[in-house]
């Protein structure tokens, strides 16, 4: 893969930044990358061959490119970090076998002084995690320290890529962001619809296992004229960490001498920054949880039935803050409605777990009964079909899941 052409350019009333994404090994077709901010950052967003190399490089290991070429000169503090971040990967998901893609850019050795104060970051997408990490920064960390988070960075084309939905988020968020004292930077890129609807196909396993830390942090890259330190909530705590694409092991390692990456709340569970955020009125007010984008509207960005809405309900009700919040259209649950939504996989698994006590405590036995049903529903399939969970790692690690494709193609 080369990586060509980077420039900044105006698009639309928006500043960009794009380069000329160039396949070389595996066929794809060449493409313009670029990332985008309204007009008032402008002098925010830099033409920072980082950001590039960091959206580029694990596709490139993904689709089997050899090479990662790049024009411009790259800080060796992230050249090896990126080595490090596949190495996981290779070992988290590829044989052992695998070749890393090789890096062919020239170091970098110095770095201008900055023209202003840096500034810290966050990714924010108003769902419990963000908002659980904004809160807890906000209560803990001065205001004159470097780590203070002043923005909040909200991505078109990672999860949302339908304007008119991501219009609803800017439009709700920047009024959170306001009430915080702190700044939304909306940023359009294209580093992920590249290959969304492929990774859909594969149930978004390129963007869950391997892409999502990389490609946040190839974001906050692109903003180094404005930030040095950027968060990304975690998604898991210490005792459910697992191989994911966001993760401890890997987020730092998309840091360069000017840019900080920092995963950030792994101490504190799901339950616990529930009850954090459940203690903040413009969390409450502002909350999104909802994947379901097609159905936003404006002042209502949860639909109340699928199943992080239901599960954040539940746990909203087991540390009593669902009566206290008009986002979502309702604030009822019921059994009934649990056993249509919840979902029990190795991710949500343990989410349902930590809120069997504390719903117990309200005197919510019937939610109880149902949550114990389908986890005992889950632990039975993990026990007596164990070989086809094992047969899922392999094919997905050895040959990344052309295996049980071809099964069922050839068996449909």
């Amino acid at each position: 893969m080369r990586i060509e052409n980077l420039r900044s350019e105006t698009i639309d009333r928006r500043a960009r930044i794009a380069a000329q994404v160039i396949w070389e090994d595996c066929g794809r077709s060449s493409y313009e990358l670029y990332f985008e901010t309204p007009a008032e950052f402008a002098s925010d967003l830099s033409c920072n061959p980082h950001a590039f190399l960091i959206a580029c490089l694990i596709p490139a290991m993904h689709y089997g490119e050899k090479r990662v070429a790049i024009e411009g000169k790259i800080c060796p503090e992230l050249r090896d970090g990126l080595t490090v971040a596949m190495s996981c990967l290779r070992h988290w998901y590829y044989s052992p076998d695998y070749k890393l893609v090789s890096i062919d850019a020239k170091a970098a050795s110095t770095w201008p002084a900055p023209c202003t104060p840096k500034r810290a970051g966050l990714f924010f997408t108003g769902g419990i995690d963000s908002f659980a990490t904004l809160r807890s920064n906000l209560l803990g960390y001065p205001l004159e320290h470097p780590g203070s988070i002043k923005d909040a960075l909200l991505v078109y084309g990672l999860e949302l890529d339908t304007s008119d939905a991501f219009s609803h988020v800017v439009n709700s968020l920047s009024a959170a962001a306001k009430k915080a004292n702190i700044t939304l930077i909306p940023v359009y890129t294209n580093l992920y619809t590249e290959y969304r609807c492929e990774d859909k196909k594969n149930k978004f396993k390129c963007w869950v296992d391997e892409f999502e830390g990389a490609a946040l942090s190839a974001v906050a890259h692109a903003f180094i004229n404005r930030l040095s330190m950027v968060f990304i909530a975690s998604t898991f705590d210490i005792p459910n960490l697992h191989p994911h694409g966001s993760h401890p092991l890997l987020d730092p390692n998309y840091s360069s001498r000017d840019m900080r990456i920092c995963h950030q709340g792994i101490s504190l569970s799901r339950f616990a920054k529930t009850k954090l955020v459940a203690g903040w009125d413009i969390a409450l007010k502002h909350l999104r949880v909802c994947n379901q984008y097609h159905r936003y509207q404006s002042g209502m960005l949860n639909c109340g039935k699928c199943e992080k809405c239901v599960r954040t309900m539940l746990a909203l009700l087991a540390c009593g803050g669902l009566n206290q919040t008009h986002a979502f259209p309702h604030q009822e649950v019921s059994a009934e409605l649990l056993r249509i939504a919840i979902n029990m996989n190795k991710t949500t698994f343990p989410f349902y777990g930590e809120l069997l006590l504390p719903l117990a405590e309200k005197g919510c036995h019937d939610y109880v009964r149902v949550i114990e049903e389908k986890m005992a529903e889950y632990h039975k399939f993990q026990l007596t079909d164990p070989w086809r969970v094992k047969v899922r790692e392999l094919d997905k690690k050895y040959t990344k899941g052309r295996f049980l494709q071809a099964k069922r193609a050839l068996f449909s």
